[in-house]
């Protein structure tokens, strides 16, 4: 994609205003097929021309005729969902004639369910996606559109014009874009929350480290009856430990490329040689210190079936810590220090001299699906929800006075209604972008850590390098299932016999097809250095 230019923004922003005051000119249906990336080539050409050719380019968006745009959101429904999109389809009628319908995929079937609405080639104009939610599988698949640079600026010029040059580089995929990428900085390293009155109740030096967590997880373990030190649900299927990111990636300065499969590579080697890293000392090591946990009651022994939400057994003094990303985090404080005023919670990084990676782009966005019908509204609509303030507020908190009690331009209040509209509960976070809010009770502690990360986030040369899984996705799914088996009952202390259960594990793996997945990893990460000319 060209730079920017600001004749052509200016441009740009004509066409959008006179989008918005008037209805006249022509129009778009685009439709069609895409099962394959040649088909979806064809198909992205097609849009392309139709975009080109609409009056749009040359004086005006139509906007006469009223179009429903159907969304595919992951996540769940919130209680007040009608209400509030209700008063969302006022607007869109009013700025763009157009009308939302939603589908939401609950978390607990999502990763089923995703693929099949796009393999059955289901109707409906916008998918939530990301580089954890099928993006660059569906891409090769032909299931997203293609969009182009006079697209954005025709139809999204808000958008076009806020998104860094960046953010639009890193979601290409074989050198073209299929997702409008949300706009705004996050930093993926995960942190811990931590009952600080317990910590103090047993005059345990702070939270720092894994040496200082470990003392902390076995003097609740050891004192505290009816409370679990730690919390977590992989009964998800989720196929790693909690602390993993933590203790194996970010403490040892690795990158998984994919959760699926434990294939890492070192974030300072140029070569990007990838590894097992079920097969090293430092896993060797980590198993060692996950038993002792669990041998000292750390967790409960009934962890792996866990099915509860875990901070909400935290807010009801079930469990002293989890581990997950630092926003999540910092909201969990927040929002116990407000609810909870006698619990006292912290937020701690166990590793804050490792390097930080910043989320690239593709971590939440929006895109279009390839036969969509109504491609100029679908992103006429996202260039609102990105930047226009009334919609943004309204989709990502809420209606005022209810869900929500604005603060300024750039905080907020829970409403008497917040839990009917929790922003957390689904994939709002498709158009999260500098118009973004933050809860006045965001500790100020989360604050000052995410500035501290921000500052030194740590840039590397595959940092967006994205694994086309195409030719080995038996080999992926026949992994993910030997973690499951394997790997779960061992990182959580429930296999005795260490070393017997990580060789175990590792030749599972291997007769599951784990070395021609690394063998196709590394060609196509030898093919992304060389043609960065690293």
């Amino acid at each position: 994609m060209k730079l920017k230019k600001k004749t052509t923004f200016l441009v740009a922003m004509v066409l959008a205003l006179m989008t918005l005051l008037s209805a006249c000119g022509g129009g778009n249906d685009n439709a069609g097929s895409a099962n394959t990336p040649d088909d979806a080539a064809s198909n992205n050409a097609a849009a392309s021309n139709n975009a080109s050719a609409n009056p749009a380019t040359t004086g005006a968006v139509d906007t006469s005729q009223e179009v429903t745009l159907k969304l595919l959101m992951i996540g769940s429904k919130p209680t007040d969902y009608d209400e509030v999109y209700g008063e969302l389809n006022k607007l869109l009628k009013e700025k763009i004639n157009a009308t939302v319908e939603t589908e939401f995929l609950d978390w607990a079937d999502w990763t089923q369910k995703y693929p099949l609405k796009f393999a059955a080639n289901e109707d409906f104009d916008i998918a939530y996606t990301a580089n954890w939610a099928f993006y660059n599988d569906q891409v090769l698949k032909g299931g997203f559109l293609e969009l182009t640079e006079e697209m954005l600026q025709t139809y999204a010029p808000m958008t076009w014009e806020a998104m860094p040059q960046a953010s639009w580089d890193q979601p290409k995929v074989n050198g073209k874009l299929y997702m409008v990428p949300n706009n705004n900085q996050e930093v993926t390293d995960k942190v811990v929350l931590i009952r600080e009155d317990l910590r103090k109740k047993y005059n345990l030096e702070p939270v720092n480290s894994p040496e200082t967590y470990a003392a902390y997880l076995k003097a609740i373990g050891a004192g505290e009856k009816g409370i679990s030190p730690f919390g977590a649900k992989p009964a998800d299927g989720w196929k790693w430990h909690e602390l993993d990111q933590i203790l194996l990636e970010q403490q040892n300065e690795w990158n998984l490329v994919d959760y699926n499969f434990p294939l890492a590579y070192k974030l300072d080697d140029p070569t990007g040689k990838v590894f097992n890293v079920y097969d090293t000392p430092e896993f060797t090591e980590l198993i060692k210190y996950y038993k002792d946990l669990a041998d000292n009651n750390g967790w409960s022994k009934n962890i792996v079936s866990n099915k509860n939400d875990v901070f909400q057994d935290i807010k009801a003094g079930k469990t002293s810590s989890y581990a997950q990303n630092l926003g999540t985090i910092s909201s969990n404080v927040g929002e116990i220090r407000r609810d909870k005023p006698e619990m006292e919670v912290t937020v701690a990084d166990l590793t804050p001299d490792k390097k930080k990676i910043g989320a690239i782009s593709t971590q939440n966005g929006l895109a279009i699906h390839a036969t969509s019908k109504n491609v100029e509204r679908s992103l006429m609509l996202i260039d609102l929800l990105q930047n226009d303030k009334e919609i943004h507020d309204l989709t990502m908190y809420g209606i005022a006075g209810k869900h929500y009690e604005p603060l300024g331009d750039d905080k907020y209040n829970p409403g008497p209604s917040f839990n009917n509209y929790n922003l957390s509960g689904y994939s709002v976070w498709g158009w999260n972008s500098l118009l973004n809010r933050t809860d006045a009770s965001y500790p100020e502690e989360g604050n000052q850590m995410l500035a501290d990360w921000q500052s030194k986030v740590y840039h590397f040369p595959l940092e967006t390098f994205v694994f086309d899984d195409t030719k080995v996705k038996n080999e992926v799914a026949n992994v993910g299932n030997v973690m499951l088996r394997y790997a779960i009952p061992l990182e959580y202390g429930l296999i005795k016999d260490l070393e017997k259960g990580q060789a175990d594990l590792n030749k599972q793996l291997k007769a599951a097809g784990l070395d021609k997945i690394q063998q196709e990893l590394q060609s196509q990460i030898d093919a992304f250095l060389a043609a960065q000319g690293q």
